[in-house]
């Protein structure tokens, strides 16, 4: 009979934040599968737990993932961990779920703590709807493509950012959507934790250059629903829609959702008005 991959979350930083179910499961599997053997060691110490460990990384984890499936197909169960948090979640683990979901295994969420939920609980922020978008890519084109995405969503919106990076992301955020209310969360459940909450302008200062993981939720309803939509004709929209494109080097379409989340119009909206400021220069 075949194993069970178990999924298991373990503590953000506090280690007294782990489930009894996830110590039994620790303790029962046969194998677990870490992200970072010696970080899990910690934890396994702490609780007197000697199962036998093994790496899984974002390096290895496709060309490990076979011999490990090959594993629970043979009946061994194997428990899934990453350095805190929740395996797949902006953390290692979706190609061997994959792997073993599609080798017929069964797949087991152990849950527990959440960066997410642990500042979302905390924010004040109506948070019945968010939207996670992980870590801020690195790459020029692909972080700008992000923060497009972001300064488009509407509700709340959380995210994950190093210590190195957590100013510069702040100012492109305020950059992209004006000074909106955030809560900036650092090193949460720790002897440090600490929590930051205002506009973006007040809150840099508190936060950059402080170490840590940072964990961040931006409210965009406020931001959306106090922003008064501005006014637009044409030419101001053909203006805008040039800067946009010659200067900052947006394509076409991700101009027009700038200048729609701008000014509260609709993509249909602008587009239309950079046809009428068209029409305008023919006649």
């Amino acid at each position: 009979m075949a194993g069970t991959l178990y999924v298991v979350a373990t503590p953000i930083g506090n280690l007294d934040d782990i489930t009894a179910r996830a110590l039994r499961t620790l303790r029962d599997v046969h194998l677990i599968a870490a992200e970072d053997t010696r970080r899990t060691a910690h934890l396994l110490t702490r609780f007197g737990i000697t199962t036998p460990t093994t790496s899984l990384h974002a390096h290895n984890e496709k060309g490990k993932a076979p011999s490990l499936v090959a594993r629970l197909v043979a009946g061994e169960h194997i428990a899934l961990v990453s350095d805190a948090g929740t395996p797949g979640i902006s953390d290692p683990g979706v190609d061997l779920v994959n792997a073993a979901t599609a080798a017929g295994i069964r797949v087991e969420p152990i849950p527990g703590p959440s960066a997410v939920t642990a500042l979302l609980s905390v924010s004040g922020l109506q948070a019945d709807r968010f939207t996670f978008m992980g870590f801020p890519p690195i790459k020029a084109n692909n972080r700008k493509q992000w923060f497009l995405e972001l300064a488009g969503s509407r509700g709340v919106v959380v995210f994950y950012e190093a210590p190195h990076r957590i100013g510069r992301t702040l100012q492109e955020l305020m950059r992209s959507i004006g000074d909106a209310q955030v809560v900036v969360g650092r090193e949460l459940t720790k002897i440090h934790e600490n929590l930051a909450k205002g506009p973006i302008s007040y809150v840099i200062p508190l936060v950059e250059g402080a170490p840590g993981e940072f964990a961040v939720a931006v409210n965009l309803v406020e931001s959306h629903k106090n922003e008064p939509a501005k006014a637009l004709d044409p030419a101001t929209a053909r203006h805008e829609f040039c800067r946009l494109t010659e200067n900052e080097g947006l394509t076409r379409r991700n101009a027009i959702t700038r200048i729609a989340q701008m000014s509260g119009l609709s993509a249909r909206e602008v587009y239309a008005l950079l046809e009428e400021a068209k029409i305008s220069d023919l006649t």
